[in-house]
């Protein structure tokens, strides 16, 4: 079974070769929820309200996915380094101490889910008609917690290990299941909203099922839930998980955050029409970002495997590849963008009024896209080269102290309506992302310099 060499092989061998499985599984992995959008628009009579009320259940779908990421992308990074420093003791037990967490994690929030996902998503702006299409989505959609948190929380321990091509078949297994079941049960068997729920969560369950007998069977270091008797010895690799983890974990949270509150002032200055507007535009981009969370997640297991084995001009290399993939990629699509943003919208609706209004508040949406590379970049610097701190602040200063003031100062307060809420979105872009890629700067190289001497 080919593996990356990450201690023999080339800066740039080994980003291209973890980046183009990861690149293809990500756009796979996006298949999940692109189809499900796709096809619920195109119900007869209610595709837009049904695409709306669905686009209220992302916050929570962002949230579940977020603790996964938590553990996963909190335990990847700290596993590299450890295996940079054939530490392999540790790297299994940081491992172990993961998948133990996020499993229990997965069970406790399928349960407050249950509980209480009816007065959530009246809370995240949905009137009585969106709930009616909303809450069954969501029930459906939560009974499949715990797969969904195994196979997006474990896969980066795949590619950890060298295993991209594996990574990204756990990742298609899925995907293709989803693609094929999706009209099945949502046209051929005529149950509409809740058949996008039903394939779904039958999708992750296949790709779950393949990620823990890869690891548990296959993998060079293999993973299993922690004993008792190891609870204490591995608290501190807890302790680790989840501060690494937290900054990609309150990033997820806040973007979570910032669509309840685009949907809560979007739902008085526009109408359900507008959240239906703000479901596309979340939705293409998601379509934009994959490839780039693909590049940066593909280049961050070289990055610390580099740094825990004290070869700086190695990390430096990777990080100037990184920013050269990623700023190339985002020229290309923000000029799609900006030239033709009918073609992405008509991805997920043909309605001609959602349409018009969409075709404006994409271009308001995406202004400074460019910009946010550079929070990609200083982020993903920060996660793989255990920088904690930078890594949670950064994910906090755009999102909650730039964006959701924004968010209701340029409606409100300026009078600027609707176009307040996605004009936001650039001006965060520019400053957060700005300050985040100078201080990596200014922080990050001084330390590679003292590394070298």
């Amino acid at each position: 079974m080919k593996r990356i060499d990450f201690e023999n092989g080339t800066v740039t061998g080994n980003i291209l070769a973890a980046t183009l499985p990861m690149l293809v599984a990500q756009i796979l992995n996006l298949l999940y929820n692109i189809v499900d959008r796709i096809y619920i628009a195109r119900i007869p009579e209610v595709g837009t309200a049904a695409l709306g009320a669905v686009g209220l259940c992302f916050p929570l779908i962002v949230i579940i996915t977020a603790f996964a990421n938590l553990f996963g992308s909190g335990g990847a990074p700290l596993f590299s380094i450890y295996r940079g420093k054939k530490q392999e003791n540790s790297a299994v037990q940081i491992m172990d101490t993961s998948f133990s967490m996020l499993c229990t994690c997965g069970v406790f929030l399928m349960l407050v889910g249950f509980l209480f996902a009816r007065p959530i998503l009246t809370v995240f702006g949905a009137s009585q008609n969106a709930l009616t299409y909303a809450y069954s989505y969501m029930m459906i959609y939560l009974i499949g917690t715990i797969p969904s948190m195994i196979s997006i929380g474990m896969n980066p321990f795949i590619n950890a290990q060298g295993y991209s091509t594996i990574g990204m078949l756990s990742v298609a297994i899925g995907a293709v299941a989803n693609l094929l079941l999706d009209p099945l049960f949502i046209f051929v068997l005529g149950f509409g909203v809740q058949g996008a729920a039903i394939a779904t969560i039958l999708s992750q369950s296949l790709s779950a099922a393949f990620v823990l007998f890869f690891l548990t069977k296959k993998a060079e270091l293999r993973v299993r839930f922690l004993r008792k008797n190891e609870f204490s010895a591995c608290t501190g690799h807890a302790k680790d998980i989840v501060s690494l983890g937290s900054a990609g974990f309150i990033m997820q949270l806040t973007n979570s955050l910032v669509t309840i509150c685009c949907n809560n002032v979007l739902s008085v200055t526009g109408g359900d029409i507008y959240i239906s507007v703000m479901t596309i535009i979340s939705s293409v981009r998601q379509l934009i970002e994959t490839p780039l969370h693909a590049m940066n997640e593909g280049a961050s297991p070289i990055l610390s495997y580099n740094y825990g084995a004290c070869r700086p001009k190695h990390v430096r290399k990777a990080g100037v590849i990184l920013s050269v993939m990623v700023l190339i990629y985002t020229a290309i699509t923000w000029s799609m963008i900006i030239l033709i943003p009918e073609v992405l919208i008509r991805i997920f609706s043909s309605d001609k009024v959602l349409l018009k209004d969409a075709v404006i508040a994409l271009k308001q949406y995406f202004a400074a896209f460019i910009f946010m590379d550079l929070q990609y970049i200083g982020q993903t610097v920060f996660k793989s080269l255990n920088k904690k701190k930078f890594a949670i602040f950064f994910s906090l200063l755009r999102k909650v102290f730039i964006v959701v003031p924004l968010t209701y100062l340029m409606p409100y307060a300026l009078h600027m309506g609707t176009k307040g809420v996605f004009l936001a979105e650039p001006v965060s872009n520019v400053i957060g992302g700005s300050i985040c890629f100078v201080t990596m700067l200014c922080t990050v190289l001084p330390e590679l310099k003292k590394m070298e001497k």
